[in-house]
């Protein structure tokens, strides 16, 4: 399945090319929970949820305290900007 283009904002992605697009990125979707996926790094792991307006992501455990890290990153960034600030990690 080809994608829009990696410049095109979030929002102007249908819901199945997100889905391949986090499919990609190594997430996996959550059964129970079908807005929330997982991935797991070597150095770090969160949780990617998609939320109305934003998608929300919860670095587990990633803060010098132990703490999560959330950030929230609104839908009319491009795929790209938003995969270099979420997949590079916390």
């Amino acid at each position: 399945m080809a994608l829009p283009s990696a410049d095109t904002p979030l929002y102007n992605h249908p819901l199945p090319d997100i889905e391949t697009w986090l499919r990609r990125q190594g997430c996996e979707q959550d059964a129970e929970a079908p807005h929330r996926w997982h991935v797991s790094r070597p150095l770090w792991e969160a949780d990617v949820i998609l939320d109305i307006d934003s998608l929300v992501v919860r670095y587990i455990n990633a803060g010098s305290d132990g703490k999560d890290i959330q950030r929230a990153f609104k839908y009319s960034l491009s795929r790209q900007d938003l995969e270099e600030a979420i997949f590079s990690g916390p």
